[in-house]
This record gives structure tokens, C-alpha cells and sequence, in this order.
């Protein structure tokens, strides 16, 4: 079985992604439907469903999303961390119909200007309210905000950091540092995983190739192991590089040099265990 740790799915006509080009082949709607059939295809069997943006209406509409689509087994939701009552709110998430597949929470801290927003007294105690309701927390951050990732989770041992796309390293140019020395920082920290996933979009659009992606892969293999590390495909934003079927073929190839168990750790078990699917 393998288990694709992150996916999106959006309806235009119940809110925009101002994130998206005007001029995108993203800028249409994706369904569960449409995710199904490559899924299956690919042989994935059960998957985890990441907010896309910071409205509150998405998270109970994704829930129920779950509830209604056997592969959907788990969803990493959004909530303000900086709301006084944010215990409450996420007591109130997990009450919903659907709400036993919260698995976790994620904000666009790639989009916040100040590079120590995790480190903000009203976001580290927002995320002990995380860790207190038993939840993981998802890093979206850009490489120079990793820095920031390794001292939150230093900061909150009790709380799961899984780290979205490795941090977003620059592919395209072919720079791995200060992005590795930083990945391995936070790898060093027991209570944080990662993500082998989202690398296509950060790779040439024009030509990019699987040995491209390998130093990254190798590196973030190496700091966090197969025991904490599990594939996700970053469908649909990967459709602007790759198919599906593509991104799911080029992550097993970077993978080949695995053991059985390892890949069996990488493609199933750390997401299962990590999201408790």
C-alpha cells in the first residue's frame, strides 16, 4: 500500500485561490473525483488532505470531504494560532461531522514577512494548544525560514513539526546551501519529519530531470530517515510540471537504493504513524 501524505483539492466556485495565476492551468477546479482515479492507478490507497488557504470555512468543508471519500483517511486543517480561544476552536474542529480526521494544522508561513513568526509568543503558544489537542503541525516555509522551524520545534518538544516540499530548496539554480546545513538542524531534532514532496515545482519548469531533484532527495534521506520521512505527491500544484503517475514514479526512483522495509517506511508506515491514519 502506499499512502500519499499530501494532496489539495479546491472549487472555484465556493472560494478563489488568489494564489494561482490568472493564466494557470491550475485555475480550474480539482475533486476528489479527479484525484481518485490517478491515485488508484498509481496504487495509492489512502491519502492526507492539506488546507490551501487561511479561511476558517475550508477546514470543516474538507472534513466533510473525508467523511464521504474512503481515500481521504486524514486532513491537516487551518486555524489562527493566534486566537486567544484557539484550545477551543480546535476542540470545536474535532466535534464536526468528519472531525476524526484532523490529523493537523498549517498556516502560509512562507507568506508571513517577518522570518521568526513561528517564534512569536501568541504562534508558539497557539501551537502547545496543537500539541495539546494531540495534532501534528505542517511547516509551509521557504529554505530561509527553516532556521526559524528548527527553534520552534526545539522550543515545543512535546509537539510533531513535519516539514512540507523539504523547505522548498532551490532546485532550479542548483544551490543546496545554507538550505541543507539548515535541514539538517532541524532533522536533528527528534520530534520533527519531512516531506519528499512539492520538489518538481521547485525544479527547472523547462527541463527538469529526476537527477535534478536527487542531491535534495539524498540529502533529506540522509538527515531524516525513511522512518521519518513520507512521500506526498503536492497534487494538483505538481500538474504544472509532472503528472501524477510522473511525480509518484520519480520519487520511487530517487528512493530505489532503499531497502524493502525502508520503502515500505517511506510510502506508508511514517505517514500512518505521523497522522495516525
Amino acid at each position: 500500500m502506499t499512502v500519499d501524505a499530501h494532496h489539495h483539492l479546491w472549487d472555484l466556485s465556493v472560494r478563489d485561490q488568489d494564489w494561482i495565476p490568472e493564466v494557470s492551468p491550475l485555475r480550474r477546479d480539482f475533486a476528489v473525483t479527479d484525484l481518485a482515479p490517478e491515485a488508484r492507478t498509481a496504487g495509492v490507497d489512502r491519502t492526507v488532505l492539506v488546507q490551501t488557504v487561511t479561511v476558517a470555512e475550508e477546514t470543516p468543508e474538507f472534513l466533510q470531504l473525508a467523511a464521504a471519500h474512503e481515500l481521504i483517511a486524514g486532513v491537516v486543517g487551518w486555524t489562527d494560532l493566534t486566537r486567544p480561544d484557539v484550545a477551543d476552536e480546535l476542540a470545536r474542529l474535532r466535534e464536526l461531522p468528519g472531525g476524526q480526521y484532523l490529523k493537523g494544522i498549517r498556516h502560509q508561513v512562507q507568506g508571513e514577512p517577518d522570518p521568526g513568526w513561528l517564534l512569536r509568543p501568541d504562534v508558539l503558544r497557539g501551537l502547545g494548544a496543537v500539541a495539546e489537542a494531540g495534532l501534528v503541525y505542517d511547516l509551509i516555509v521557504l529554505a530561509h525560514q527553516l532556521p526559524a522551524c528548527a527553534k520552534a520545534a526545539a522550543a515545543l518538544p512535546q509537539l510533531t513539526f513535519v516539514l512540507d516540499h523539504l523547505g522548498k530548496p532551490p532546485i532550479a539554480s542548483g544551490a543546496r546551501e545554507p538550505w541543507a546545513s539548515d535541514l539538517r538542524a532541524l532533522a536533528a531534532l527528534p520530534n520533527t519529519s519531512a516531506k519528499l514532496s512539492g520538489l518538481v515545482t521547485e525544479a527547472d519548469p523547462a527541463s527538469w530531470s529526476v537527477d535534478d531533484l536527487r542531491p535534495y532527495a539524498e540529502t533529506a534521506l540522509e538527515a531524516f530517515g525513511p522512518d521519518r520521512l513520507m512521500f506526498g505527491s503536492d497534487w494538483p500544484v505538481c500538474t504544472d510540471r509532472a503528472t501524477y503517475g510522473e511525480v509518484l514514479s520519480a520519487a520511487r526512483e530517487l528512493t530505489a537504493g532503499l531497502s524493502p522495509a525502508e520503502h515500505t517506511l517511506l510510502f506508508e508506515t511514517t505517514a500512518t504513524r505521523v497522522y495516525d491514519l
